[in-house]
């Protein structure tokens, strides 16, 4: 008999001449009873169902068309070229959404400005200049146009200064003398060699005193490629990377070796992914996946761990706590009488509280008894760190089994429906084996959680101790329920099922169904419980958690080269951006567009296979259908309903 925390899973036996009658009875109502299971089943798991995917991963072949996909959007929302639209990009940490309120708040002259961007019809010096030469203001000279380049803020160098300046400055000795310095003056080349190598790519500014313009990353191409095209390349990759190392939305993957995929997530970076080589991980901090711990709690935990061994040993062997005061007393040599300063004297051989009247091998009136020799305030500090440290690693190791269970029950729905005489659907197996392990992860992390949030290292002032006792107390009795069902969910995964009769299966798939269900609606309510009630009244950014899914982690899709245009060339100038009403009017347009888009993949349920999409049938008028079976079948029947 199988019993379920929370659930009264009914039982009855009857005598064998009454099961032999019933079984044909069941075998009758199999055929609708199967079908109906499958509609019930679909409607409580469906959040299993594969959503369309906003965790995109991005390969090395395909870093620049994600990259090229936030340039178009900018570059035909504004109207503007390719170096301007990354140049506002960079600035903005490619936050879309922020550059749009700049905008709107701000308008277009500050947004551009501030960015280090001065647009211009034309930026060619010939048609600026009537004379054929030019004076650079680095090296005085009178130069050739075609040896001048100009920025759009329109200050113009030479590309490359191959004069000497001769500088005289007073001789310290004999100030009256002067001594001439010659220097190599720098152009354009020599200034954007210097920031590449200074590793300055992403804002390479005007060389021009006080001016704060971007310069055009196509000219810094052409005139550092021509001298050293190995730095050139080297400028680009810094241009191309920038899209994740300066984006808040795009992570490297932590793997290592490093498999060289990059993921890009949606709005909120708090959340947990899967990338395309395997390896799942926290978003936000690039460990491993700890909801429903904060990543600065999963941090210090890891850290514990490492470190709690050692100092424990450490302080075992190298104290001896006060009787009095429970200080830790380490020796520094001399005989056996230890004083504290709170003024007790005390054997360090037992601990025991002495007299002081002693010799160098004998205390007056003391025998050892071989105490324990760490201080009652440290065992108990270790004793609730043991607590949930042995509790964490029980889940990991049942995790770990229950991960290779994968194999043995792809096996078991192999042969179910190998043998089956009609064409049946046993994807609740592997469901709820996927329930099993989310749920097994989660309730191991809610240890760590629980270390934290109720002890004194990081909320001590921010509870009173009755508050820390009653939702402690809330927290364990919601773990311990949990913990029930996900052991009883493991062992029903792990029966040989696929040698069981018709009867006895359907009512094994409808424990796993009904379990899987409730198993997940504890682990939601105890992360809603965790996430609003004990972090939420905080109010600590840094103690944010990733929100629960109940398809676990999202795996990453690859992003595909159809994602995007590539746009060569900024569109035609054929409308006219300014401060106006009508700029707002777009821009708030296109921010709630954006979080209309993030709003229905966060809501919308995935659509419904075409296999499962036929009426609904309720829960209630299924387990009446149930109940129509004979008692001695229905030994495992879940639940009952008031009629």
């Amino acid at each position: 008999m199988v019993k379920i925390q929370e659930m009264n899973m009914g039982s009855s036996s009857g005598s064998e001449e009454n099961s032999v009658r019933s079984s044909s009875t069941a075998v009758a109502l199999e055929s609708e009873i199967s079908s109906d299971l499958e509609e019930v089943y679909h409607d409580s798991l469906i959040s299993f169902q594969t959503a369309a995917p906003y965790c995109k991963a991005i390969t090395k072949n395909n870093l620049l068309v994600a990259q090229r996909e936030e340039l178009r959007r900018v570059m035909d929302f504004l109207i503007l070229n390719e170096h301007h639209a990354r140049t506002l990009l960079i600035h903005h940490c490619w936050d879309i959404d922020k550059l749009l309120n700049t905008l709107v708040d701000k308008g277009k002259n500050k947004l551009f400005s501030e960015a280090g961007i001065f647009v211009v019809g034309s930026r060619n010096i010939s048609s600026l200049v009537s004379s054929p030469t030019v004076t650079c203001n680095i090296c005085m000279e009178d130069c050739s146009i075609n040896e001048v380049t100009m920025m759009d803020c329109g200050h113009s160098f030479c590309n490359k200064c191959n004069h000497s300046l001769t500088l005289y400055q007073p001789c310290q000795q004999t100030p009256h003398i002067s001594v001439s310095i010659i220097k190599d003056s720098a152009g354009w080349t020599q200034h954007f060699t210097l920031k590449i190598t200074e590793g300055q790519s992403r804002r390479i500014r005007c060389m021009a005193h006080g001016c704060d313009t971007i310069c055009d990353e196509a000219i810094i191409r052409n005139l550092v490629g021509a001298k050293n095209l190995d730095l050139a390349e080297r400028f680009e990759k810094f241009l191309l990377e920038s899209y994740i190392e300066d984006n808040k939305r795009v992570k490297w993957c932590p793997s290592v070796p490093h498999c060289g995929n990059a993921i890009r997530v949606g709005a909120d970076e708090y959340c947990e992914v899967e990338c395309l080589c395997g390896l799942q991980f926290c978003f936000r901090c690039s460990m491993e996946v700890h909801s429903p711990c904060s990543c600065l709690m999963w941090k210090l935990w890891t850290q514990k761990c490492q470190d709690e061994s050692k100092t424990i040993s450490w302080i075992s062997s190298n104290t001896m706590p006060c009787p009095k005061c429970h200080r830790a007393i380490a020796r520094d040599g001399g005989c056996d009488l230890m004083r504290c300063i709170c003024g007790q004297t005390f054997c360090w051989l037992c601990g025991e509280a002495t007299g002081f009247a002693h010799t160098w091998y004998n205390i007056d009136g003391h025998k050892c008894a071989g105490k324990e020799k760490i201080a009652p305030h440290v065992m108990k500090d270790l004793s609730r760190y043991m607590h949930h440290y042995d509790h964490y690693m029980a889940h990991k190791r049942s995790y770990t089994l229950e991960v290779k269970l994968e194999e043995a029950l792809q096996m078991k729905v192999l042969i179910l429906e190998r043998n089956a005489s009609t064409r049946q659907d046993f994807s609740w197996a592997i469901n709820g084996l996927r329930m099993l392990l989310l749920s097994r992860r989660f309730l191991a992390y809610s240890y760590p959680f629980a270390y934290y949030m109720f002890g004194d290292s990081l909320f001590k002032d921010e509870m009173t101790n009755a508050e820390k006792a009653q939702k402690q107390n809330i927290l364990e009795v919601q773990q311990r329920r949990l913990q029930g069902n996900v052991d009883i969910l493991s062992n029903l995964i792990q029966e040989q099922f696929q040698s069981y009769s018709t009867e006895k299966l359907i009512f094994t798939r409808m424990n796993v169904i009904k379990l899987s269900e409730l198993i997940d609606a504890q682990c939601k309510q105890m992360h809603q419980l965790i996430e609003s009630d004990f972090l939420g009244s905080l109010k600590m950014e840094i103690h944010n958690i990733a929100p629960y899914n109940s398809k676990g982690v999202e795996r990453a899709v690859e992003l595909s080269l159809w994602d995007s245009v590539t746009t060569d060339s900024a569109p035609p100038l054929n409308i006219t951006i300014g401060d106006s009403d009508s700029l707002k009017e777009r821009v708030d347009n296109e921010l709630e567009r954006r979080r209309v888009e993030v709003q229905n993949h966060q809501r919308q349920p995935p659509p419904v296979p075409a296999a499962l999409g036929r009426k609904r049938i309720s829960s209630k008028r299924l387990l009446k259908k149930l109940l129509k079976i004979p008692s001695s079948v229905s030994t495992c029947m879940l639940g009952k309903e008031k009629k």
